[in-house]
């Protein structure tokens, strides 16, 4: 199964995050098929960028997002 998904990027304690696509069975930071986007939480307000055209075709393909991601791309407008 394919899943929307963010993967920690940065230093410690100055985290950074990308939404990407990915399998289900894959590790946090392994292999993935396709970025998406950007979280930013060090910002205030957050950084959230998202490419929406190409997180519908994903999700419309039945991609499953993690509570996380459904939630920063409720936030982004999705």
């Amino acid at each position: 199964m394919v899943k929307i998904r963010l993967t920690r990027l940065g230093s410690h304690k100055k985290p950074f995050y990308r939404m990407i696509v990915t399998d289900s069975k894959t590790r946090r930071n392994g292999p993935f098929i396709e970025i998406l986007g950007t979280y930013d939480p060090l910002k205030e307000p957050s950084d959230i960028k998202i490419d929406m055209e190409r997180a519908k075709f994903w999700l419309g393909k039945g991609a499953q997002p993690s509570d996380t991601a459904k939630r920063l791309m409720q936030k982004a407008g999705l």
